[in-house]
Formats: C-alpha cells, sequence, structure tokens
C-alpha cells in the first residue's frame, strides 16, 4: 500500500463537485497536508471567480438611481 495516495476528497460547492487527491508520497500526514493546500486553492478559486448575475439588465440598475433622485429632489422641495 506504501507508494499510494490515501487521501482524497470530494467538495460540492453549490452545483459544482471538486476532487482532490493527495500526491502518492510520504506519510499520512504529509497527504493530508497537501490535500488541504489544494482545497484551500479550490476553495479561493471559487469564491473570487465572478458571480455576476446574466439575467438582470442593465436598465434597471440605471433606472433605480434615478427614482433615487427623483424622491430626493421631491423631499427638498416639499421642506418649509
Amino acid at each position: 500500500m506504501d507508494g499510494q495516495s490515501k487521501v482524497k476528497v470530494t467538495l460540492r460547492l453549490g452545483s459544482e463537485l471538486y476532487t482532490v487527491n493527495s500526491k502518492a508520497v510520504g506519510a499520512v500526514s504529509e497527504q493530508l497536508s497537501s490535500v488541504k493546500e489544494e482545497s484551500m486553492g479550490v476553495f479561493k478559486e471559487f469564491i473570487t471567480k465572478p458571480n455576476v448575475p446574466t439575467d438582470v439588465p442593465d436598465e434597471l440598475l440605471e433606472g433605480s438611481s434615478d427614482d433615487e433622485e427623483d424622491e430626493v429632489s421631491r423631499k427638498s422641495k416639499t421642506k418649509p
């Protein structure tokens, strides 16, 4: 059994599935350490990738700021 990878991790992040295998060198503790490092890389990549929604049109975002400006101008006109 020496020379074989003894540590394997499967990560399910949302709908995505990642598998991390340890390098087949060293003791189990060294394999755990290598899996931890690779897993942290997967987490970092998953967290930092852009999660921009593609189904929201830009016009809605621009329109909401105009509405806020109109509301502010109306409030300033009603103050004595």
